[in-house]
């Protein structure tokens, strides 16, 4: 089977370094730090001085998730359950700057 990762090339404090992610999330991460007015490399910069795991991969991975359902849920009708899933299943994610 063939792997999904796409391999890319990205500058954090001057240093060059690669990072492997899936297509789709490299593409989110794009509009995000856009909607930002941030480059690729800035956003990734303070994911990495923030993140909580040891691998960049899953902290990026993290935080676009953790975009996604913010938005998602801003945009949710405010229903009871929407409500409960907000107060009970999010995970403690550090993903805002």
């Amino acid at each position: 089977m063939k792997s999904s990762l796409v391999k890319r090339s990205v500058v954090i404090a001057g240093h060059k370094t690669s990072v492997s992610l899936e297509d789709a999330f490299w593409s989110s991460l794009k509009q995000i730090a856009s909607e930002r007015d941030e480059t690729l490399s800035k956003l990734v910069a303070k994911i990495d001085a923030d993140r909580q795991h040891a691998n960049l991969s899953s902290a990026i991975r993290l935080f676009v998730l953790g975009c996604v359902r913010d938005q998602a849920l801003a945009q949710a009708p405010n229903s009871s359950k929407n409500l409960q899933w907000r107060k009970e299943a999010r995970p403690p994610l550090i993903y805002r700057f």
